[in-house]
């Protein structure tokens, strides 16, 4: 315990598990969109799951992974075709 302790003084802490899920689901999103995009050469559709794959390592809270991730993913949504 203590060196969880530790790495908190240092600033560093562990996501909370929703968090993580919604890194897991949205990376999943976005490699399914990425490979949709490049088969049928729709660069809206692969540059936005190549967001939706890298997003989670710049956004921090889990309440703007999550409404980032839904606004992405209906954007995927209306591109799909």
């Amino acid at each position: 315990m203590d060196e969880i302790k530790n790495l908190e003084s240092l600033g560093l802490v562990l996501p909370s598990p929703l968090y993580i899920v919604g890194a897991i689901l949205f990376g999943i999103v976005g490699y399914v969109a990425f490979r949709r995009g490049r088969k049928t050469s729709a660069p809206a559709l692969t540059w936005t799951g190549v967001t939706l794959m890298l997003y989670p390592y710049a956004v921090s809270q889990t309440w703007l992974l999550w409404f980032l991730g839904a606004g992405l993913c209906g954007f995927v949504y209306i591109k799909w075709e």
